[in-house]
């Protein structure tokens, strides 16, 4: 059986009532299964996951996307986090069976009828991008929906209207695309200020941060394959804000501990982290046999023990393995069999 998953992100994240309803939809389509839904108040923003066949994923999200429109009204949108529109970004994302070139044109397919059958404006990114720039969805969402009547003007979506309409005033825009299995992975801080977090992200993202001598070059961060950036909580602290886009080059542990040398040569500590959606069980594992090692023990464990030791290296906060383990969410759904 082919499996696609997709990990729509939505912006609201803090109106249960219209949460529940956007994943219902998903939640009814045939031969697809739901697999978490991580609202988060300070971003205002939540994280869908889901799976089952391409077809079936596609008139998933496709619903989503439409039932998203209806409710949230991006004129209203206050929130943390970068964003475009009410359905902000809706990766497809290869699982078993199926190929990039295959989630490529479930992604254009999608693309084309939200533009055309919805009137969102829509933007294709990172493997099915029609354009070098647009492989990088920071570059699309320069200016976020406050200058989206901007872009618009001066730029084409892939499919979609290009003026700033009614419909578009409060839906914005929407981005999809198709990409490897991503880490979104952040790290509490035990400061308030913002900089700081800021200062942290610069030094260990890949793009690094722009030098002051002639405001062009960059001086390259620590971290291959990585993108961050600094976010302040309502609770009063502040996160290092990653998204882990290869684990095999940078996995969580090799990140986390990036970032805790960084804070910790400025007098901040790392509090504990979390994964935002689901992840993968090798990073885990890799996790768990170097946390292990770190303390003098034998990294050959069985899977549970080493899980437990990924838990608590990374100092993980709400992360139960049987929902946020891709493959043990995958079986329970009866998607999938347990190595």
């Amino acid at each position: 059986m082919k499996i696609v998953e997709c990990v729509p992100n939505f912006s609201e994240g803090r109106d249960q009532a219209k949460i529940s309803a956007i994943a219902e939809e998903i939640e009814s389509t045939p031969e697809v299964k739901l697999l978490g839904v991580e609202p988060d108040p300070d971003y205002n923003r939540t994280v869908v996951t889901f799976a089952g066949t391409p077809e079936g994923v596609k008139q998933a999200a496709r619903k989503a996307i439409a039932r998203a429109g209806e409710l949230i009204d991006m004129s209203q949108h206050r929130g943390s986090h970068p964003r475009l529109g009410a359905a902000d970004v809706v990766p497809f994302v290869p699982i078993r069976g199926v190929t990039m070139e295959e989630c490529v044109r479930l992604a254009v397919g999608l693309a084309r009828e939200v533009g055309e059958g919805l009137g969102i404006p829509v933007y294709l990114y990172r493997e099915a991008s029609r354009k070098p720039e647009h492989r990088e969805l920071a570059n699309i969402r320069k200016g976020e929906y406050e200058g989206l009547a901007e872009k618009l003007s001066r730029e084409r979506p892939d499919f979609g209207p290009c003026e700033f309409n009614e419909r578009v005033r409060r839906n914005g825009a929407t981005v999809i695309g198709a990409r490897k299995l991503l880490i979104a992975y952040n790290v509490d801080l035990s400061t308030p200020e913002l900089a700081i977090a800021n200062k942290i992200s610069g030094r260990v993202r890949e793009t690094g941060v722009i030098r002051k001598i002639n405001g062009t070059e960059r001086t390259p961060g620590l971290l291959k394959q990585v993108q961050a950036m600094g976010v302040r909580l309502r609770t009063g602290i502040t996160q290092v804000s990653m998204n882990l886009l290869d684990y095999e080059v940078t996995p969580p542990h090799v990140a986390l501990e990036a970032v805790r040398r960084e804070a910790e040569a400025i007098g901040v500590e790392v509090t504990a982290s979390e994964i935002v959606g689901l992840v993968s069980l090798e990073p885990l594992l890799m996790a768990g046999k170097f946390y292990m090692s770190s303390r003098g023990d034998r990294p050959v464990a069985p899977t549970e023990e080493l899980i437990r030791a990924s838990i608590k290296g990374l100092a993980l906060r709400d992360f139960e393995p049987e929902k946020k383990v891709i493959e043990y969410a995958l079986a329970n759904q009866g998607l999938g069999t347990r190595n």
